[in-house]
């Protein structure tokens, strides 16, 4: 698995894994996120199980595994937290858990004897080794509970499945980043066409991300937008026809 560092200034670190050419082919490509700062490690959308052995490799060549101190879970999907008993058995009992409250109830069936620290609705700002981290409401896109998450030092935001695109590795150039925006919304359109389901809850995100000082938004499948591509990612998804699933029901 690629990890590739996305941030850096004295200990306070973001690293992204992903492109994993091991991973099995009906398993769809994910991106870990992982911010280290003062001596602690939080990793945002861990993975799921099947994605486990190539993520701890990776993550191990980096850093010891007693420096994860906490694991953030956007929302329910198994590709975002399925490997969540296997990270409790290496890392320890005290990890912290945090996830939307919506789905402490639900994930407990990937790990009934985990101990979440729940994040309300409104959201809500932790501190890892010293770096300031703010969940920010997503709820709807996809997921009725789901989080991004942005730190102001790095500029960055953990956008989820805002973003998400389902490139090939063969099309990936190499690169975990975006360098023909023009050419990559082929990979986004159709999954954001039918995974979202709300306009009110796009344009709310909208409004309140386009407040925030975006350096790289960074998404949980495909390439990361950094520069002028974050904006352009913001006004193609602001004028984006969503809820393609409906025309089924319509019948």
């Amino acid at each position: 698995m690629k990890c590739v560092t996305l941030f850096r200034d004295n200990d306070h670190c973001w690293q992204v894994f992903g492109q994993d050419p091991d991973k099995p082919d009906n398993v769809i490509d994910t991106n870990q996120y992982a911010v280290h700062c003062g001596g602690s490690t939080i990793l945002l959308d861990p993975g799921g199980m099947e994605v486990f052995p190539g993520m701890m490799a990776a993550l191990t060549r980096e850093i010891s595994l007693d420096q994860v101190s906490a694991l953030f879970l956007s929302h329910q999907d198994p590709d975002i937290g399925s490997s969540l008993p296997l990270w409790r058995r290496v890392c320890g009992k005290d990890i912290k858990i945090y996830l939307p409250w919506l789905w402490s109830g639900f994930t407990a069936h990937f790990d009934r004897d985990a101990v979440f620290t729940t994040i309300p609705d409104e959201g809500m700002e932790i501190s890892v080794g010293g770096a300031r981290l703010r969940f920010i409401p997503a709820h709807y896109l996809h997921s009725s509970g789901n989080f991004s998450v942005y730190d102001p030092r790095a500029r960055i935001l953990f956008s989820g499945d805002m973003g998400a695109a389902l490139v090939p590795l063969d099309k990936t150039g190499g690169s975990m980043f975006v360098t023909d925006f023009t050419s990559h919304v082929q990979y986004m359109d159709g999954f954001h066409r039918r995974w979202l389901g709300s306009t009110r809850a796009r344009d709310a995100w909208v409004a309140q991300v386009s407040k925030l000082d975006i350096d790289m938004l960074a998404p949980q499948h495909g390439l990361i937008f950094k520069g002028d591509d974050v904006k352009r990612f913001l006004d193609w998804i602001a004028a984006l026809e969503i809820g393609s699933g409906l025309a089924a029901m319509n019948r």
